[in-house]
């Protein structure tokens, strides 16, 4: 989520859209960071299959659409986040989560199953999405259908899946790839290219998709571009258990965004920019933000905050705790030795919701630890999607070079009315959207941010 300059906030009156920042403050040391630069380092994973090197199709092929099958542009708005984390026992939890199978489960497609089309789907329903809630992600691997949008889409709606919005379908980090099919590009901006994506759900404490299905049109042309799944249960049982126990009593806040002001101005003229952004900015984003002066240390600074949220949480159906939240990709400290390529504006920070602290730094090495030994670094090619559980498994991104066309459909809860609710697209988020959307393509091709 993108926050612009204060040259723009006293300007909302008069515009809803966003302008890219005129300068970027990185000059001053946060408590989140070290006084020297820490050394940024690519990330472990704990897999990493071979590629294939298998062909795809041209772009005018794969992005072209059935314009026969109706427009999924009205589909649901995502479901609101099911919340189950009071009581629980950390250290029995741990011992259920070492039970559960791995996480992804691959599934080949022979040739078979390529000559059935999306009839291999449509048969293979049931044991499929039985798999799916059992390994909590499916990697189908080698399957010619999903090479294209068309397919895709035929894919899902041969599982039953329903398409909704993204949970921050307003933040600009992604765009519509087609958006009568209800698909999401990824960040594949080139601007983005070189800033690596930590393991996170696709939820804030408000919103959480059911599910997500993510498929590669066409790879990374110059290498890189791993797409990251790791299973939240394995995470969960591989912590430290008086860290993890440490985390859930005190529970995390997540701020999302940063604006800078001058930390001179009058406590009044303060307020006043506070008020301005939370009636006319956070609303924007449909999330529970509270904006907080200096958390992070640095005078002058505006963070919104989400609310204090369990790094724990039961899932929906099975009932098992699983660790649920985005702590490996939103902390600073982790951020900063990593390949980043995010604005100061839209840097992020993890605290303990019970002092507003940031994590200190053995807490988020544990972390990066016992996430990065569970990560299966993907090698996705054309046509291959993962199918993605969203309450229990954790998704990121590798840097890559040259060009790469991915893309993501959210699900909600076909199965569940209840928790599906009835609320449709909300088509006035669509030109904060869009705004923001340029104000990220406006950014130089690799981009990379220097902080410290």
């Amino acid at each position: 989520m993108k926050f612009a300059s204060l040259a723009l906030l006293t300007s909302l009156t008069a515009t809803t859209a966003f302008a890219p920042p005129r300068s970027l403050s990185t000059t001053t040391a946060l408590h989140s960071t070290l006084q020297s630069p820490p050394e940024r380092t690519a990330p472990a994973a704990g897999h990493i299959p071979e590629w294939e090197n298998r062909p795809g199709l041209s772009p005018e092929e794969f992005m072209a659409s059935d314009l026969s099958k109706p427009d999924l542009g009205g589909m649901w708005e995502c479901p609101l986040t099911r919340w189950n984390s009071e009581d629980i026992d950390v250290r029995e939890a741990q011992r259920m989560a070492k039970q559960v199978p791995g996480c992804p489960l691959e599934i080949r497609a022979s040739e078979k199953d390529n000559a059935m089309g999306a009839r291999y789907f449509a048969e293979n329903r049931e044991m499929i999405r039985s798999k799916l809630l059992e390994h909590g992600a499916i990697w189908f691997r080698g399957f010619e259908l999903m090479k294209s949008v068309k397919g895709n889409r035929e894919m899902h709606e041969a599982l039953g899946l329903d398409p909704c919005l993204d949970p921050l379908h307003s933040s600009g980090l992604r765009k519509f790839a087609s958006e009568r099919d209800a698909l999401y590009e990824e960040v594949n901006k080139p601007s983005l290219r070189q800033h690596y994506i930590g393991l996170h759900n696709e939820s804030t404490a408000k919103r959480t998709a059911a599910y997500a299905a993510f498929v590669c049109f066409q790879r990374a042309t110059e290498g890189g571009g791993r797409f990251l799944v790791a299973d939240g249960a394995a995470i969960l049982a591989e912590l430290d258990a008086e860290v993890l126990e440490k985390l859930y009593n005190r529970k995390i806040r997540i701020s999302v965004s940063n604006l800078d002001i001058p930390p001179a101005l009058p406590g009044v003229v303060k307020e006043g920019i506070r008020g301005l952004v939370d009636v006319a900015v956070a609303p924007k984003f449909d999330m529970d933000l509270e904006m907080i002066y200096e958390s992070d240390g640095k005078p002058g600074r505006l963070q919104a905050v989400e609310t204090a949220e369990s790094p724990i949480n039961r899932h929906p159906v099975t009932g098992m705790p699983v660790w649920f939240n985005n702590a490996h990709n939103h902390a600073r400290k982790l951020r900063d030795r990593r390949p980043c390529g995010v604005p100061e504006v839209g840097m992020t920070e993890v605290f303990y919701a019970d002092t507003m602290e940031p994590l200190d730094l053995e807490d988020c090495m544990e972390i990066k630890r016992a996430s990065e030994k569970h990560i299966t670094a993907l090698s996705m090619e054309p046509g291959d999607v993962l199918l993605v559980d969203n309450y229990r498994a954790l998704h990121g991104r590798d840097v890559f070079q040259g060009d790469r066309f991915h893309a993501v459909t959210w699900f909600t809860w076909d199965q569940n009315e209840e928790w599906r609710g009835n609320e449709r697209r909300i088509v006035e988020k669509n030109a904060f959207n869009q705004a923001i959307n340029k104000m990220m393509d406006w950014l130089p091709k690799d981009f990379e941010s220097n902080q410290n």
